[in-house]
């Protein structure tokens, strides 16, 4: 059990040997849900985008080809993250497309209004404090802009929720509590979607 939940556990924060392996497999495992999730942005039109909690950046690339004129910032508190997103993303970065960062969601360092779209895969569940979070992305999202979160749980499914008893820090949410935290944090024109047969969800805010 030692060594599974070390390695599952570098979901939160990918470190070290463990975490390189845990980003190379983020990019293939989650394509499918975020490919799916990317789906809800359908009629959603952007030219600033930030990804945050870009993981293995994966997601960050499939972005830009879906907004080819767009100019995307990704962001996580993981080094590891941040170099693999660096490598995956290597042509953009270079052009000037891309910016990869570190920093922390809870103290975005972007003006406010700067992005017409954000972006949250597989992530929300170990941001502390979620009211707060959702706070500082409406403050960078621009007025009309939308944000979309994009997780494989409901909140609800026993066969995902066993993690939250692995790793530290870990909290699935149910759509209800995402969207309450999202009118709390000033987001309006809330959607939520279901996959059919799946616990995948996605929730599509507008400021």
């Amino acid at each position: 059990m030692g060594l599974f939940k070390n390695f599952v556990s570098q979901t939160r924060k990918p470190e070290g040997f463990l975490g390189k392996l845990m980003v190379n497999g983020m990019n293939s495992g989650h394509a499918k849900l975020a490919d799916w999730g990317m789906s809800a942005l359908d009629g959603v039109s952007a030219d600033c985008i930030a990804e945050l909690g870009c993981g293995g950046g994966r997601n960050a690339r499939e972005l830009m080809k879906r907004y080819p004129q767009a100019v995307l910032t990704a962001l996580d508190y993981s080094e590891v993250s941040v170099e693999k997103t660096k490598k995956t993303n290597k042509k953009a970065v270079e052009a000037g497309r891309c910016r990869v960062i570190q920093g922390d969601v809870s103290s975005l360092p972007f003006d406010d209004g700067t992005f017409d779209l954000v972006t949250a895969f597989e992530t929300v569940y170990f941001w502390p404090r979620l009211e707060k979070c959702f706070k500082e992305i409406a403050r960078v999202v621009k007025p009309g802009g939308s944000f979309l979160i994009c997780n494989e749980s409901d909140g609800t499914d026993a066969a995902t929720l066993k993690y939250t008893a692995i790793i530290d820090g870990m909290n699935y949410y149910t759509p209800e509590q995402l969207t309450d935290a999202l009118r709390t944090a000033g987001f309006s024109q809330i959607r939520t979607r279901h996959y059919p047969d799946k616990p995948w969800i996605t929730v599509l805010a507008e400021k």
